[in-house]
């Protein structure tokens, strides 16, 4: 049987798996001699890179940021509770496969409708036991919905429609075990990546993967929370990886490349002119209707 490595347990848009091998080969020899103890990741989404690194490197400590409550609440289950979560998910994941189509069609609507009603009621900033069950709800909703995605409304509502999958998968019971013995070191934080700044040092090892700069209007997936992230957020973000630097960090920061659509746009490279900038291949989303995909480059930036 095949032990399962640590990697992300929900399909994350704009996820970072297919540039691991690109970052790691890109990593400060500091860190593979062992110098940087401390991981920070301010904006952790579905976690690829934290999982990879945190599993090669061995952190002493972690402290993941995001400001999304629902992920940030889902890690805290897996990290604390993950046989709870388990136990509700396999639940789930029986009543759901056993109907026929119309049957998982009402289930996931009114799970969806129940996701949604119920969070008021959820205080974000205190572990309880509620928390298991909501990010069972989560899991399942994520593994379920349509291409994955975590898109809200104006009201912070979840509402990405049923995706069409004939026997979808809802429980990872090894994956999620394994990803919770590697979230032991880590400590998970609800807020804007500033929080983050406190705890970055010469000791720390800080990785930034913001919402993405759109490459069009049709690109953007920066819905995962109600407030987005606009070119003034870039530029606040570029503040602090100046203040990172001169703190002694050492830092590396992904996000797209305008030059796949406009060659003359320099946002990035403006931004970030005292540091290196690489740029690497990535499949992405890149036709205006969003309905292709194609090779576009990705921007890699570090301080070292």
């Amino acid at each position: 049987m095949t032990i399962p490595v640590a990697r992300p347990f929900l399909k994350w848009a704009g996820g970072k798996t297919q540039l691991l091998g690109d970052l790691t080969r890109r990593v400060p020899e500091d860190l593979r001699e062992g110098n940087l103890p401390v991981f920070v990741e301010p904006f952790v989404g579905g976690g690829a890179v934290y999982f990879h690194f945190n599993t090669l490197f061995r952190f002493r400590e972690c402290h993941l940021f995001d400001v999304n409550e629902e992920l940030v609440l889902t890690y805290s289950v897996v990290k604390h509770d993950v046989s709870g979560l388990i136990d509700y998910l396999s639940e789930v994941s029986d009543e759901f496969l056993a109907k026929d189509a119309a049957g998982r069609k009402e289930y996931y609507y009114a799970m969806r409708s129940l996701f949604n009603s119920q969070k008021e009621g959820i205080d974000y900033h205190r572990y309880s036991r509620d928390w298991v069950e909501r990010a069972g709800q989560l899991i399942f909703l994520n593994r379920t919905c349509f291409n994955g995605l975590f898109r809200v409304n104006s009201r912070g509502g979840f509402n990405v429609p049923l995706g069409s999958y004939k026997n979808p998968t809802i429980l990872f019971e090894d994956l999620l075990r394994v990803d919770s013995a590697v979230l032991q070191n880590t400590t998970i934080h609800l807020g804007d990546f500033m929080l983050s700044e406190p705890l970055v040092s010469e000791d720390t090892f800080v990785y930034l993967d913001p919402p993405y700069r759109p490459l069009n209007r049709t690109s953007s997936f920066t819905q995962y929370a109600k407030g987005g992230f606009d070119d003034d957020d870039q530029r606040r973000l570029a503040e602090y990886y100046a203040r990172c630097d001169a703190a002694g960090a050492r830092l590396m920061l992904s996000n797209s490349d305008p030059k796949n659509i406009d060659p003359d746009d320099d946002f990035f490279d403006t931004l970030y002119a005292p540091y290196r900038v690489d740029r690497v291949p990535a499949t992405r989303m890149i036709n205006s209707d969003g309905a292709g995909r194609g090779e576009v480059n990705e921007i890699i930036v570090t301080n070292y």
